[in-house]
């Protein structure tokens, strides 16, 4: 399930993944959140806390956020991944080499960090 993080700067959108993610958490949640962050600001500043394992995103989860990350491609800013997963908290760090935006991983002790860093707007 994705639920929304509140109490955020207006300019990032927040989402905690806990249990099952599916195809309408992504509908219901992050895509409405994403467009209404691309509409209003022109970019993507995004904080995921991941407290359930990567493989209870369905697959068409999966392809659902694939098609979310290309459909606002040019407009992501700064991406933060909140996770114990290691593997996902590598694989967030090594995304920014190649995303337009900055991304990097966290670990769940690091949460007001991570709030920060993604909070604090770039160039």
């Amino acid at each position: 399930m994705l639920t929304t993080i509140e109490n955020l700067p207006d300019h990032v959108l927040g989402v905690r993944a806990t249990g099952e993610v599916d195809k309408d958490d992504l509908d219901n949640v992050l895509l409405p959140g994403l467009k209404a962050l691309a509409d209003q600001y022109g970019e993507i500043y995004y904080l995921l806390v991941l407290e359930t394992p990567v493989e209870n995103f369905t697959a068409g989860a999966w392809w659902k956020d694939l098609v979310a990350g290309v459909r606002h491609l040019t407009h992501w800013k700064k991406m933060a991944i909140v996770t114990d997963q290691k593997a996902v908290e590598k694989f967030t760090d090594l995304f920014s080499y190649v995303s337009p935006g900055e991304a990097k991983g966290f670990e769940l002790a690091e949460l007001d960090e991570a709030i920060s860093w993604v909070s604090n707007k770039t160039d």
